[in-house]
């Protein structure tokens, strides 16, 4: 929907003049779904004996993001002449299933200046590491079949920055902060006639006050600080990027700990059917005077294809994950894979109807708790699936989950 300015606001633009062409965008997608999650585990260790129990939990919900995240946002550009613009992008989160109103604007809040050098972006936004998660992602990270890659890495940095001194970058939105989007960010964006290359860097700013003096309280130096670069060329139907990033969680004089993620990603169009792909490594590095250089890493790759029927459209996604823990602990390690499979029926091109399942499987999940569960010692967000999280405790390991989105969105 576009509304001239001049509608709104005509008093002020009037004083501006009529040399400036400006638009203002009104956008959002409504999306409602059932959903169901089942969740199982077991006992191991000393309690693994016999008799031991099995356990599981159950949840029906009516979700607000089986297909896409529920969402308002308004945009704007202003025509600048001599190639150049600017424009504004702010997005927030809708909770349709309780009638949540509009918070904040935490998708996205952004101030942009483009012109023929590129586009240079102020504000809340994704993280350049965390698009080839999305983009390469036949399941789009939503729903029951989101990409288990992003699954993992968003509780990585949820579990740590919580265990580490509270949230970041003003908090977590529909994701974790700084993974999925990152506050107080300056992006630049390659323009888009380089023969098919594009790409981004990205900075945010912790803004952390520096304390200095004679016994000044200690401080948090760099946490909250994001740095990543993201590469790709596409042409006819391929698609193919990288992405780095690095985020720090803590920075003290007793602990400093970053996570750092690298992924490369492609598609290939064939027509009658699309095929995903991606690899991801995500190290969680922990060093400090009172303890040796500690290395977790996550290694995860996915495979997915989608397949146009008719008006609607198949998709399948496979994915797994292996945590290799940086303590020596023997057998200390953990797996995780999940297949969802889901199809989209589209009545438009605005309103579509969709189903989804998804199971994962998961291999010593005990060993893994910041994962897979709760971690005993710090406060954490277990979620096997992004919606549901169970809780692991009382000597119990979770072992599997299924899940599946049945529903309606539409687009505007």
């Amino acid at each position: 929907m576009r509304i001239r300015p001049f509608i709104l606001v005509a008093g002020t633009l009037g004083a501006v003049g009529a040399s400036a062409q400006s638009s203002l965008t009104v956008f959002g997608v409504i999306d409602a779904g059932i959903s169901r999650y089942t969740t199982k585990s077991e006992t191991y260790g000393a309690a693994a004996l016999p008799g031991s129990r099995t356990a599981g939990q159950r949840q029906t919900v009516l979700s607000p993001s089986g297909l896409s995240s529920s969402r308002l946002g308004f945009r704007g550009t202003e025509d600048l002449g001599g190639g150049l613009a600017a424009s504004f992008w702010l997005e927030a989160p809708l909770s349709n299933d309780t009638g949540g109103g509009i918070a904040n604007f935490g998708r996205r809040s952004t101030l942009s200046l483009s012109g023929p050098f590129g586009e240079v972006r102020l504000g809340r936004d994704y993280t350049a590491s965390f698009w080839n998660d999305a983009v390469f992602d036949p399941m789009t990270v939503n729903g029951v079949g989101t990409n288990l890659i992003a699954v993992v890495n968003s509780n990585i940095a949820a579990s740590r920055a919580l265990a580490t001194g509270g949230l970041l970058n003003g908090g977590l939105s529909a994701g974790t902060d700084s993974y999925l989007r990152t506050s107080n960010a300056i992006s630049y964006f390659l323009p888009p006639n380089l023969g098919g290359f594009y790409g981004q860097v990205q900075y945010a700013f912790p803004e952390n006050i520096k304390v200095e003096g004679p016994g000044a309280p200690a401080g948090t130096g760099q946490r909250g600080r994001y740095a990543g670069a993201r590469a790709g060329w596409t042409g006819g139907p391929v698609d193919v990027a990288m992405a780095y990033g690095e985020s720090t969680v803590a920075d003290t004089a007793l602990n400093k700990e970053r996570i750092k993620s690298f992924n490369v990603g492609a598609s290939y169009d064939f027509g009658a059917a699309k095929l995903f792909g991606e690899l991801s490594r995500v190290k969680d590095v922990r060093e400090g005077p009172l303890f040796a250089r500690i290395s977790d890493r996550y290694d995860g790759a996915l495979l997915g294809l989608t397949v146009p029927v008719g008006p609607g459209l198949i998709r399948v996604s496979y994915a797994k994950v292996k945590f290799d823990n940086g303590l020596p602990v023997p057998n200390g390690d953990a797996r995780t894979n999940k297949l969802a499979v889901g199809y989209v029926h589209n009545l438009s091109k605005r309103t579509a109807l969709y189903a989804s399942v998804a199971r994962i499987r998961i291999r010593d999940g005990h060993n893994n708790p910041t994962v897979m569960g709760v971690t005993p010692l710090v406060v954490s967000l277990p979620a096997i699936f992004p919606q549901a999280s169970y809780t692991n405790t009382g000597g119990f390991q979770p072992r599997g989950a299924m899940g599946y989105d049945v529903g309606i969105r539409h687009a505007f």
